[in-house]
């Protein structure tokens, strides 16, 4: 795992060494343990390392014989799949990371289509002067470019591409507000008007500074269910989530897995223990003192069946008057998600002795886990909407026309992933995976945990897993009664403590405890930041904070954009307290 980014000058211009030392020294947090660089005609690629395979000879930029230079962030889990099958080729080093650069080379820009795994890779290619970026289906890892007159430059993090003066920190209005509406922005523009993603399984190719040539593998299938047998499936099931996490668990350091008590973390839980030669170490976060559902209890129980080593972490009101700003500042593709919260707490105590853990994103995507999925199987769906019809504002007005076009991008996403032969199940799934999925959940993950130099890893985002599920009948999948049918039913037979059938609760934060604790304060601070103020009146900010507590997700979106704004437009650290940070927003603005 890594932070990789690089620059392509046009004209044949070799790259300035001081642009590629700031694009180092703002991507040092992702990898701690070393750095690497090289510079190839117009060229320039950078990487900090995160070692987890291959400790003593992993290191990159990793060449092969023709010349082909490869940086890449991520884990090739398929990798020694992969090195049986090409064994005409020789290699340098025992980094899963080689084997996208050997496969470049005998199936060209097609290469990805053989990798199991979560990547953004770079390749350049001086025997044809072209650069190529490729991201995994599911987005999992992140990639971002800017493509200007003068250069092409990429990146792991947008702040990076900002940090290097290659981008300025001018705002998108349209994903500003979908970002409220949302807490995601979606397609390809990000938040940041010069600033784009690699698109989940796309593979870009750079000429001259210039994008020649675009394509995409899609992780769906365009077909709809196949016919299955109920106990077929079952017993397929539980053979191909072993065989997923029997590749996400490939590591030379230690790992772990946030165990929430929840169906999907459960799962994980039983199938690390058949994996693993020692105890599982699991870690699960508590809320002491607030009203939110208390997991402690029964994750502990959890771990207790499967002789896993549990330890809990706490995070409390004060902890949120400080983690908030370092949050913000994690978050620069960001997201209102207050999940974050929390994530970044357990990336921070998890770090001291963990460098990977799995988490269970990706399991409501893949079998169904969410109610709108069961509200979809009610009179064949024909009265089931798209999912987020409404925005998170909603009932507050529209804020001044802060808000006017919040859907538009969905509403692409939608027409494109509506293919005739899909049901209305899978039709929402897909929404789902292309949008909520790598824009939310993933870039959460991604940032809170990379944040203190830990990776995380999903086994329910596998190709295998995947595969399997989108195309199961629906009544596998959910019932009008019961979400994750299927997985329900096996955690039922394997790990039968996590109580799979009784009601679970989200990893939601008490965030609108937390504000209304210091209402009066937050709302005097956020109504005056210079960013909340270009959107919003100051009457709208009141209403908000009315009620925090109803209106929590509201409440944090505003506060989470005032500190975020405050950081990566107006240039203010994220060292200090919310009260500090928006003291010293409102004197800069």
């Amino acid at each position: 795992m890594c932070g990789i980014a690089g620059v392509m000058m046009c004209g044949n211009r070799r790259p300035d060494a001081t642009i590629l030392n700031r694009l180092q020294d703002a991507l040092a947090h992702r990898g701690p343990d070393g750095s690497g660089r090289c510079i190839s005609g117009p060229v320039g690629l950078v990487t900090t390392r995160l070692a987890i395979i291959d400790l003593r000879t992993g290191d990159q930029p990793i060449r092969e014989a023709h010349g082909a230079i490869l940086v890449a962030n991520g884990e090739i889990y398929n990798d020694l799949e992969l090195r049986s099958q090409l064994r005409d080729v020789s290699y340098r080093t025992g980094s899963d990371c080689e084997s996208p650069l050997h496969l470049y080379r005998s199936r060209g820009i097609d290469f990805a289509q053989n990798l199991r795994g979560m990547y953004g890779i770079a390749i350049y290619d001086p025997l044809t002067s072209r650069l190529i970026l490729a991201r995994d289906p599911f987005g999992i890892k992140p990639l971002y470019y800017v493509q200007a007159p003068a250069f092409f430059a990429f990146a792991s993090e947008p702040q990076a591409l900002i940090a290097a003066r290659l981008a300025d920190p001018l705002l998108r209005p349209l994903a500003r507000a979908e970002l409220f509406q949302l807490k995601f922005t979606t397609g390809s523009n990000t938040i940041f008007s010069q600033i784009h993603r690699v698109l989940p399984g796309e593979t870009l190719v750079i000429i001259n500074g210039q994008i020649v040539e675009r394509r995409r593998r899609s992780i769906l299938a365009a077909g709809g269910p196949l016919e299955t047998r109920y106990e077929d499936a079952l017993q397929r099931l539980d053979e191909i989530l072993l065989d997923s996490v029997a590749h996400h668990v490939r590591s030379d350091v230690p790992y772990g897995l946030f165990l929430s008590g929840g169906i999907d973390s459960s799962a994980l839980l039983e199938l690390m223990a058949r994996c693993s030669p020692k105890p599982v170490v699991a870690i699960t976060m508590g809320f002491p003192g607030s009203r939110v559902a208390d997991e402690r209890i029964i994750a502990r129980r959890i771990a207790s069946s499967v002789s896993a080593e549990h330890h809990v972490v706490e995070m409390t009101e004060r902890d949120f008057w400080n983690v908030a700003p370092r949050v913000a500042e994690a978050l620069d593709d960001p997201t209102t998600d207050a999940a974050a919260l929390p994530t970044f707490v357990l990336g921070e105590a998890v770090s001291r002795w963990l460098k990977v853990v799995l988490t269970g994103e990706g399991g409501d995507e893949m079998f169904c886990g969410y109610s709108r999925y069961r509200r979809a199987r009610r009179f064949w769906g024909l009265f089931t909407a798209n999912a987020r019809v409404r925005g998170e504002f909603r009932g507050l007005g529209n804020m001044n026309g802060a808000f006017d076009g919040w859907r538009r991008g969905l509403d692409r996403t939608e027409r494109e992933e509506a293919h005739p032969e899909r049901t209305i199940i899978q039709k929402l799934q897909a929404n789902d995976c292309m949008e909520w999925l790598p824009n939310d959940l993933l870039t959460k993950i991604d940032r809170c945990l990379m944040a203190h130099g830990v990776e995380g890893r999903t086994p329910f985002l596998d190709p295998v897993v995947s595969d399997f599920a989108f195309r199961l009948p629906d009544d596998i999948k959910a019932t009008v009664r019961m979400s994750k049918r299927l997985l329900r039913d096996w955690l039922s037979i394997k790990l039968p403590a996590a109580e799979p059938y009784a009601r679970k609760t989200g990893f939601n934060p008490p965030v609108g405890e937390w504000i209304a604790a210091q209402k009066s304060l937050l709302e005097k601070l956020v109504s005056r930041q210079p960013g909340i103020c270009e959107i919003f009146r100051k009457e709208d900010v009141l209403r908000v904070f009315s009620d925090p507590v109803k209106y929590h997700q509201a409440a944090w979106s505003l506060v989470f954009y005032a500190l975020w704004h405050s950081h990566h437009v107006l240039g203010i650290s994220a060292q200090g307290t919310i009260e500090d940070v928006l003291g010293d927003a409102r004197h800069a603005g």
